[in-house]
């Protein structure tokens, strides 16, 4: 990375999508915060809207890493002063850095694409396709004055689901299933099914 004109003294913006080639792209972020920052700027800002390893903010078993840490260390130590990252998968991770996070919502966004692009949207339920996502779409619900459902996912094992069972009255209505983060987007396609 070379940064091609001077930053010394300078507000720096440095945004990077945090999705594709992750590790590629967090190296790279990395190396271009720590490389404004020796060029002297007054203060590195990190748009980052999808915040790499964001999904491992907790150990889910013994020797497990927390990488959501990790990254938050390495940006800080890189020399970031600022984050801006946007629906976190978890708001905890925020609590990892000793800078200022920004945690942006993309909900108001949401909201104006249904009302615009939907034309039943005032008969339309929300739906999650798991009941991590129930306060997501209760949120949403509320702000349109809508239902919401969701279904219940039964797992075997991580990335397997075993059964689905909805909650809630989707008969005869525009059903808008809402997640966080797709993986295989199985989930999602067993709940449309569904």
């Amino acid at each position: 990375v070379e940064i091609g004109e001077s930053v010394r003294g300078e507000d720096v913006y440095i945004i990077q999508s945090g999705c594709g080639e992750i590790n590629d792209n967090l190296m790279e972020l990395l190396i271009m915060i720590n490389a404004c920052k020796i060029a002297s700027s007054s203060r590195v800002t990190a748009v980052i809207p999808c915040f790499p390893y964001a999904r491992q903010d907790k150990k889910d078993k013994s020797r497990a890493p927390i990488s959501a840490k990790l990254v938050a260390n390495m940006l800080s130590v890189a020399g970031a002063d600022h984050i801006i990252t946007m629906d976190l998968h978890a708001s905890q991770i925020q609590g990892f850095f000793d800078i200022p996070v920004d945690n942006l919502y993309a909900e108001p966004a949401v909201l104006q694409w249904i009302k615009e692009n939907i034309l039943e949207w005032k008969n339309c339920i929300i739906v999650s396709p798991d009941a991590g996502g129930a306060k997501r779409v209760t949120s949403i619900a509320d702000r349109l004055n809508v239902e919401f459902a969701l279904i219940h996912k039964e797992r075997k094992k991580a990335n397997e689901v075993d059964r689905m069972v909805l909650v809630g009255d989707v008969k005869d209505r525009v059903a808008i299933l809402v997640d966080d983060m797709a993986d295989t987007c199985g989930t999602i396609c067993h709940a449309a099914d569904k």
